[in-house]
């Protein structure tokens, strides 16, 4: 694992862990006290300063890139060159050129590569899917995503964050949180033809853009609308599948319950996301490397999300504050 950052310390790097025929044999981190540090509170064998050291090693099979977006192709272009499968964090690059790069120096290699957008995993999204598969509204008029939160403790204080950095995400948190959201849409709705938006920093706590909207087409005729708040009073994150024959509310990140709605009735379940969120993401990727199932996020998967994000972001808007 390259990276040993929040991400890592439950979501992720457990989920690893746990997974029946993985083994965490390996952590790099720049510093190396932190590496060893992390090491030793989750019983990895071995650590490094050194990322070539880790791609390199006779022993690792497979490289999972956690590192802030802007270092994704640096590492992922090691990995792909020492032949070996790879995982990389998501969003997987700060640019849809980027991503086609990563993708076809995997592609030449004929090696696996994944993204981490676990959602499609999780089994909420699952059963969601599986109401539209079966139907459950009619046919997919539309879908709307208001998001919203207020600013943090290292925005006001202008701490340096890289979700905030305008040469890293040049979305601000759109590029962090709308990533997973925009991407699940494809994989409940289908591919993403057309996207544009407008993109504003109003706050100017930070270099990257904090207030986004954007509209979307599936290639099924349906469409999407979002907006995404950065600097709002309260949190919000309510998303609405709109058919001819009922509807289905979610959210991306919380864990309400999903409801579906048709024909006056009213179904709600409650399901809960696992205690290491990437634990069904990672044992789908032990599933695919065995034959037994494809994976849901791969490399070009993940392309596809970038290159909406990048639609949506490229009539971005410009405004001075004073």
């Amino acid at each position: 694992m390259i990276g040993c950052g929040s991400v890592t310390e439950v979501k992720s790097g457990p989920a690893y862990q746990k997974t029946d025929g993985f083994e965490l044999f390996a952590v790099m981190r720049r510093d190396l006290a932190k590496a060893e540090d992390y090491a030793r509170r989750h019983k990895v064998p071995h650590f490094y300063d050194d990322a070539d050291a880790l791609i390199n090693h006779p022993e690792i099979d497979a490289i999972y890139i956690a590192t802030p977006p802007d270092t994704h192709e640096y590492y992922a272009l090691k990995v792909a060159a020492a032949g070996k499968i790879c995982c990389i964090e998501k969003p997987m690059a700060p640019s849809y050129a980027a991503c086609i790069r990563i993708n076809d120096a995997f592609k030449d290699k004929n090696l696996p590569l994944f993204v981490a957008y676990y959602r499609r995993s999780l089994p909420r999204f699952l059963k969601i899917k599986e109401w539209i598969d079966q139907n459950k509204i009619g046919a997919i008029r539309h879908i709307h995503w208001q998001f919203s939160k207020p600013t943090n403790d290292l925005d006001v204080s202008k701490t340096y964050n890289w979700r905030t950095d305008a040469t890293i995400a040049p979305g601000g948190y759109f590029d962090d949180l709308a990533s997973h959201g925009l991407d699940l849409f494809v994989f409940l709705l289908g591919t993403i033809k057309s996207a544009e938006g407008t993109a504003e920093n109003r706050l100017g706590l930070y270099t990257a853009k904090d207030t986004v909207t954007g509209k979307w087409t599936h290639d099924s005729g349906a469409t999407g609308f979002g907006t995404w708040d950065f600097g709002a009073e309260e949190r919000q994150d309510i998303v609405k599948i709109y058919g001819n024959e009922g509807n289905i509310t979610f959210s991306v990140f919380g864990e309400s319950p999903i409801i579906l709605e048709r024909d006056e009735e009213t179904t709600s379940l409650n399901i809960a996301h696992p205690e290491h969120i990437q634990t069904y993401h990672v044992q789908n990727m032990k599933s695919y490397l065995v034959g037994a199932s494809s994976h849901p996020s791969t490399g070009k998967t993940a392309a596809h999300t970038s290159w909406i994000m990048e639609q949506v972001l490229q009539n971005n808007i410009k405004v001075i504050n004073n």
